[in-house]
């Protein structure tokens, strides 16, 4: 028997915390990016939920982090299908690339945030005391939408070594880049430094209190991506923290535009 399914609307806000609208959008766009892949009339075994069911059956996985076992009889399918189902929609799911890359004249924040994940491969210890990827994520300082999430890159990197290797530095374009002082010696700008025995002047205390005022919103984007519970502890092997990740991104971006 399945419990939660798309036709019920009421209960797709408290799972996903997108409202129908957004959701709807949401499957209209991996309809378009799965083509012929989520093509009813291809050959092969035929799904055994609805695209809509399948998108919720994901979204859902993201926001609660339940395993296989506890996620397919919400959905009246099998572990294995509901495995599959969010192994191949995931990169459907994911931010679409930007087709614009930022000009000089726009203004946009990078910050790295640590996810926890069990698969070494794209994981080290790291000083949350787990085994984490660095997630390099880039907004617009105006509209607060996500715009790139780099490549998962072991948690011991540093946040300069991260953003180049994680390729969110190309992602930002000309650009003028806001970080914070971990980000020394990659062109992006930075707080003033203050030296050994020595206090800043006046106007740069006040230039990093304006700066800390503008580069926090990349904060509230990436604590408004960590309520996706998946962020928390992904179990997912290989790029599926990335995916996650990037497709949180999106459901961030349809909720924060309305």
């Amino acid at each position: 028997m399945q419990v939660l399914s798309a036709e019920r609307r009421e209960l797709i806000e408290v799972f996903t915390g997108l409202r129908p609208a957004q959701f709807r959008r949401l499957v209209q766009a991996v309809k378009y990016r799965g083509g012929r892949a989520l093509d009813p009339s291809r050959p092969g075994r035929p799904w055994a939920l609805s695209l809509e069911d399948r998108v919720l059956l994901v979204a859902v996985y993201y926001r609660t982090n339940l395993t296989m076992r506890q996620l397919a009889p919400l959905f009246g399918v099998s572990p294995a299908a509901a495995h599959r189902i969010i192994d191949r929609h995931s990169p459907f799911l994911a931010l679409a690339r930007t087709r614009r890359h930022p000009t000089a004249d726009d203004v946009v924040i990078v910050d790295g945030t640590l996810v926890p994940t069990q698969d070494r491969s794209v994981a080290a210890p790291s000083k949350n005391y787990q085994h984490s990827a660095n997630l390099q994520i880039l907004i617009d300082a105006h509209t607060r939408l996500v715009l790139a999430v780099g490549r998962p890159v072991p948690g011991n990197r540093n946040d300069c070594q991260a953003f180049a290797e994680s390729g969110v530095d190309a992602a930002c374009g000309d650009a003028v880049v806001l970080t914070d002082g971990a980000y020394r010696g990659t062109g992006t700008l930075i707080p003033h430094r203050r030296r050994p025995g020595q206090d800043l002047p006046d106007w740069q205390k006040d230039d990093n209190q304006s700066h800390r005022r503008v580069r926090a919103r990349v904060e509230h984007a990436i604590s408004r991506m960590k309520n996706w519970k998946i962020l928390r502890a992904c179990r997912r092997r290989g790029l599926g923290v990335y995916w996650a990740a990037s497709g949180i991104a999106r459901m961030h971006n349809l909720a924060l535009a309305g």
